[in-house]
């Protein structure tokens, strides 16, 4: 393999590496975003009073079961944003390998030669 095309497998490589970073990072994001809405609902749940909710940047009055509904429709967005990214990172992962080991074996021909 030439050295051209070793560079480039290198360079694609390295993408690979930044981007399952970055799908990391956004997996660690919405982790403490579904902690918060747990804790959000386990709340909810134990509430008596006047219960309110955000709507855009507005807080305004809402019924128990408004607001339960709303926390738990958004942590259903959060599981499926988490199972979308861990398909991500899985596929990604496997690229990454493949690249791996092409890289590895183009450089012992190499050294070979």
């Amino acid at each position: 393999m030439e050295k051209e095309q070793i560079e480039r497998l290198t360079a694609t490589y390295q993408k690979l590496s930044e981007q399952l970073q970055s799908l990391a990072l956004q997996k660690e994001q919405f982790k403490a975003q579904r902690e918060e809405y747990k804790q959000a609902e386990e709340e909810l749940t134990k509430a008596t009073g006047r219960v309110y909710t955000t709507v855009g940047g507005a807080i305004i009055e809402a019924t128990k079961e408004e607001a339960l509904g709303n926390v738990k429709g958004k942590q259903e967005f959060i599981e499926m944003r988490m199972n979308i990214l861990n398909k991500q990172s899985e596929e990604l992962s496997k690229k990454e390998q493949e690249l791996r080991k092409q890289i590895t074996d183009a450089l012992k021909s190499e050294k070979g030669a």
